[in-house]
């Protein structure tokens, strides 16, 4: 402890004067006391508890700030500072001159905290102490871990739904959300059933970041209902539980669409029949004849809805007997594509008299005789769209050729040293058929290879247990994911070097 004095006399700083109490020589002062007798008889950290306890949340690391708000802070920072000074009763009535972290171990579940604090004791006197006060931290679960520990709490829900026959879609979908943890970080529980996925949140807030999430990623369209579960009369307070339902276009990478005749010609007059190159925030459309390209957004598909003719999944095999390319290119015509014409047969109807089939296709920089490819079977299949329904024949061709098939599935997936990872999910009690699953998710994972751009919002992670037993030898055959486009997969086993 210090002793200060207000006075400005010379005479009384410079002399010396002998302490009243114990007679000790001191400097002169306003109380004529030594700091020993004076912190003897006067104790300014009266009222100002030397132990105190917080709370700490050990499931999301946050501190209890009172009377009711949860913090983020890290240890010895400026906000636990200031946690730790509101829990002290009596500061008021002293002046706080500094306040710092005295070290601990982490795991002593101890914060100590040294103050040095003045106060006015006598006439024109003003005694300085520093003592250190400690914190016991306690923990204590908040409110919204408690709703997250309780499996059956929730008050808001976002459905998630596409109208199709796979779940691509969705895989797709999840990958983009594990890029983006804050989104779906406090949920709950997310749930998977047949048709699609249920996110359960806490508060309407948080369930409503993710239906904006989803509106800007994929093209879709929401709608909201409440249901009151309880009413207090006395506060004129309602209880309601919220249900966001999210519908996906029906339109997926690979499909053909006939789009109506005036959404064609608002999109530069492409063709209505028209491949799915990809979906993102709006739909990627070429026409194969032209290799003319559009967008479709997803206003613009709710104001003039269309259906796929074809999935994915009925596509037809077919073998490439000869291809020369269109001279010249149109000049509206991607970099990317080479337009040609294309003579193809069905694979297991290859050497048949009248098996030739003829067309265009935008695939002319990727195709060479004896190669295989899969296309819609356009004369042979009975689709019921108005749309084609009303097309003239010159616009309607017997096959439309949607993207190359390369070899052995089976061989080429043996071959796979990269893999993704998965969110949290449990099934619902309509959960889906496990095999069509497992036969679409390797079918997107085969996309992801084919198509750069459409793994370009995906992080793709290095299978140790796969490149541990080697890589066979596939030349040209099948498309690769380069080592530079894979992350090391990390993981917290005690095992693992």
């Amino acid at each position: 402890a210090t002793l200060r004095s207000n006075t400005m006399d010379p005479n009384l700083a410079s002399s010396t004067i002998l302490c009243c109490e114990c007679g000790a020589s001191i400097q002169a002062n306003p109380a004529n006391m030594c700091v020993s007798c004076l912190r003897s008889r006067v104790d300014i950290t009266e009222g100002i508890p030397k132990q105190g306890t917080i709370y700490f949340c050990k499931f999301c690391e946050r501190y209890l700030q009172p009377p009711s708000t949860w913090t983020s802070c890290t240890l010895e920072s400026r906000q636990l500072l200031g946690i730790c000074l509101k829990k002290l009763k009596g500061l008021n009535q002293v002046r706080l001159v500094d306040a710092t972290f005295v070290w601990t171990e982490p795991h002593s579940k101890r914060i100590k905290v040294k103050l040095t604090i003045q106060k006015e004791v006598f006439s024109s006197t003003i005694l300085q102490q520093i003592f250190v006060v400690e914190f016991i931290v306690h923990n204590q679960m908040c409110g919204e871990c408690q709703r997250r520990q309780a499996s059956d709490f929730w008050q808001a829900v976002v459905q998630i739904r596409q109208k199709i026959d796979h779940k691509k879609t969705f895989f797709y979908l999840e990958q983009i959300l594990l890029r983006h943890p804050t989104v779906h970080a406090s949920a709950l529980r997310i749930k998977e059933i047949h048709d699609g996925l249920d996110f359960f949140y806490g508060s309407k807030s948080e369930a409503r970041t993710l239906v904006d999430f989803l509106l800007a990623t994929v093209p879709s369209r929401y709608q909201t209902s409440q249901r009151l579960i309880s009413h207090d009369t006395h506060s004129n307070t309602f209880n309601y539980k919220y249900t966001f339902s999210v519908e996906i276009v029906p339109i997926c990478k690979d499909d053909v669409v006939c789009l109506p005749p005036k959404l064609a010609q608002s999109c530069g007059n492409i063709s209505p029949i028209c491949v799915c190159l990809r979906v993102s925030s709006t739909i990627h459309l070429i026409d194969p004849t032209t290799l003319k390209t559009a967008e479709i957004s997803s206003s613009l598909y709710w104001r003039t809805p269309f259906e796929s003719l074809s999935s994915s999944r009925r596509l037809t095999q077919y073998t490439v007997i000869d291809i020369d390319p269109v001279r010249p290119q149109p000049r509206t015509s991607s970099f990317k594509y080479i337009l040609s014409d294309v003579c193809v047969a069905k694979t297991d109807e290859l050497g048949m008299p009248d098996s030739q089939l003829f067309a265009k296709t935008h695939l002319g920089h990727l195709l060479n005789p004896g190669d295989t490819l899969l296309g819609f079977d356009l004369a042979n299949s009975n689709v019921n769209n108005e749309h084609l329904d009303r097309l003239a024949a010159r616009f309607v061709a017997d096959v439309i050729l949607v993207k190359k098939s390369f070899g052995d599935k089976k061989k080429r997936r043996q071959n796979r040293i990269w893999k993704l990872k998965h969110l949290k999910k449990e099934a619902g009690d309509d959960k889906m058929d496990v095999d069509g699953d497992g036969a679409d998710f390797e079918e997107f994972l085969d996309d992801l290879e084919e198509d750069p751009l459409y793994r370009k919002g995906v992080n793709v992670y290095k299978d140790k247990s796969r490149a541990r037993l080697g890589k066979a030898d596939v030349g040209d055959e099948f498309p690769v994911i380069g080592l530079e486009e894979m992350m090391e997969d990390l993981t917290l086993d005690d095992d693992d070097e």
